[in-house]
């Protein structure tokens, strides 16, 4: 009887160790089972391909592609480069060649011979008593000659004294030449002229001196700046240090600071070629 209940004993002993085997077998397989699609996500993703071989990217048409720009600013340069309000730059030297001046006729008539040796310079020929008796007559340069034009030189208006540039470039004009009167220009301004192969007439005192600005008031109340031996010359070359003049039948050099202070007086007055006439 004793021994029946050993082996009974012994069975359930070895049943029970049995069960919690499998019990502890059936708990692994669960974890591994649910380990699984956390490790299946670590493998990593592998996408479709978005864009197939053939087929284009679209395109950002608000971003400009370079070609675009490079267009644009091309035709922007050709566009300013031909406008002929642009400035070329001044060469560092210059003399232009083949133009030639003569004797005035009259003792103040110094800008009808500029005007007449410039137009010439340009293919006009003009006579010089011609063009003086072409301009108009008045108390005021800046509408006329003033004056008598065999005076003696060194007077101010309205005495016997001369023209300014606006009559001449008028009066230049009616024959035909591309004239403009200017006034408070730089030098760089009348470099860049001489650089096209231009000459410029410069409205300056005495044989390119020194001089003082007057304050004339015209009979028609016009407040004017004047001053004692109002003379014109011809620009027609430069370098680093002296300018070339063609005044009358001469020729010759200034210290770059002597034209400039002499021009000044006048307020940098000029007759330039104009290309907005070309």
């Amino acid at each position: 009887m004793v021994f029946f209940l050993v082996v009974i004993l012994i069975l359930s002993s070895c049943q029970s160790e049995n069960q919690q085997q499998g019990a502890r077998l059936t708990s692994t397989a669960t974890l591994l089972l649910a380990d699984e699609p956390r490790n299946a996500t670590l493998t990593p993703f592998q996408p479709a391909t978005a864009n197939p071989t053939g087929t284009s990217l679209p395109t950002d048409t608000n971003t400009p592609s370079l070609t675009s720009s490079k267009t644009a600013t091309a035709s922007y340069t050709a566009s300013t480069t031909s406008s002929p309000t642009i400035t070329p730059t001044p060469l560092d030297e210059v003399n232009i060649e083949g133009i030639k001046g003569r004797w005035a006729a009259y003792n103040l008539d110094c800008e009808a011979r500029s005007a007449v040796d410039w137009a010439a310079y340009f293919g006009v020929k003009i006579d010089e008593i011609e063009f003086f008796n072409a301009l108009p007559r008045s108390d005021d340069p800046e509408l006329g000659f003033v004056g008598d034009v065999n005076a003696p030189w060194g007077s101010i208006p309205p005495q016997a004294y001369g023209v300014h540039a606006k009559p001449v470039a008028r009066l230049l004009r009616d024959y035909g030449l591309g004239a403009k009167a200017v006034r408070n220009i730089t030098w760089d301004r009348v470099r860049a002229e001489i650089s096209q192969g231009r000459p410029v007439i410069a409205w300056v005192v005495g044989r390119v001196g020194r001089g003082t600005p007057v304050a004339y008031t015209t009979s028609s109340g016009a407040l004017r700046t004047v001053a004692r031996f109002e003379h014109t010359v011809i620009v027609t070359g430069y370098d680093q240090l002296e300018v070339t003049l063609l005044d009358g039948y001469w020729i010759y050099t200034r210290n770059v600071q002597d034209f400039l202070a002499s021009w000044s007086v006048l307020e940098n007055m000029a007759v330039l070629w104009d290309v907005n006439l070309e």
